[in-house]
């Protein structure tokens, strides 16, 4: 397909055609915020697409942070990548179990430090499954690689820096949770915080940037959600959401429609809605 970019989502067709590359690796990033009665890893071990590895965000993480899976130390990414036999020279393929959810989130991950050979599959494993295509329930035989990192710090934001950005106006702020909690009409999924978003944000929710199927609109459809949400295209974009998790579906979006310049608040909302001398806007943008 043309749409196809192994640097930012690829088809069902086109993981199925390169699934016996030698140089191909592939994870399975399912993650369920809202139901704690699943169990990712154990749905990965009943069924995954062939070679799959388990990502689990929650453990690739910084521990030392309260906040729920910041993005880790470098020392930590490396090491983790390795034990899963990943490293240099790989291309890799994300899917999650919700279509696009938290797939994007490894590829944002990645990116920060340094690796841009990664694809969110599009669709995920829904639409591979619907397809008729190829899974297994047995693990992956993993050797360990060599991987190199430069963390490139330009992808993050921390909240002094996304305060700053909110009252200078330089960046714009685009915020991916619904609606309702923008503007502080539905509670939070986390307690102790408060409702409402970040003074001069803007609110492009995930959910409207992909269709019925869990794949991604196309860029010209996601151009036009920006621009109808208030978005200036021409400034650079601060990414936020609840936990850093959906705001990278939209560093993703933003990634399509050729937009270069764009970064992720890390702690989002989880760490905005919690201090109390951070000011907070309800209603609309």
């Amino acid at each position: 397909m043309s749409n196809d970019d192994p640097k930012t989502l690829v088809s069902t067709a086109w993981l199925a055609d390169h699934l016996d590359s030698p140089d191909l690796r592939i994870f399975d990033a399912s993650w369920f915020l809202d139901e704690p009665d699943r169990d990712a890893f154990a749905e990965y071990q009943a069924v995954h697409i062939p070679n799959a590895r388990h990502f689990d965000i929650d453990d690739v993480a910084d521990h030392r942070s309260e906040l729920p899976h910041m993005a880790p130390p470098i020392e930590k990414f490396m090491s983790r990548m390795r034990a899963m036999g990943v490293g240099d020279g790989h291309q890799v393929v994300v899917y999650d179990s919700a279509g696009i959810l938290v797939s994007p989130r490894i590829w944002w991950l990645f990116r920060l430090m340094g690796k841009t050979d990664i694809a969110v599959l599009d669709g995920g494993l829904p639409k591979w499954l619907a397809e008729g295509r190829p899974v297994e329930d047995i693990p992956p035989i993993i050797r360990d690689r060599h991987m190199t990192v430069e963390r490139q710090a330009q992808l993050v934001k921390d909240v002094t820096q996304v305060a700053a950005a909110s009252k200078l106006g330089d960046y714009e702020i685009v915020d991916a949770r619904s609606p309702g909690r923008f503007c502080g009409e539905e509670p939070e999924p986390r307690e102790g915080l408060r409702g409402g978003h970040i003074p001069n944000s803007r609110n492009v929710y995930y959910a409207d940037l992909l269709n019925k199927d869990g794949t991604m609109k196309s860029p010209d459809q996601l151009k036009a959600i920006f621009e109808a949400a208030g978005v200036d295209l021409s400034k650079p974009v601060i990414n936020t959401c609840g936990s850093g998790v959906t705001a990278c579906i939209t560093s993703l979006a933003l990634e399509r429609i050729g937009h270069r310049k764009h970064s992720v608040y890390d702690g989002s909302w989880s760490e905005w809605g919690m201090y109390n001398d951070l000011k907070v806007v309800t209603g609309d943008a």
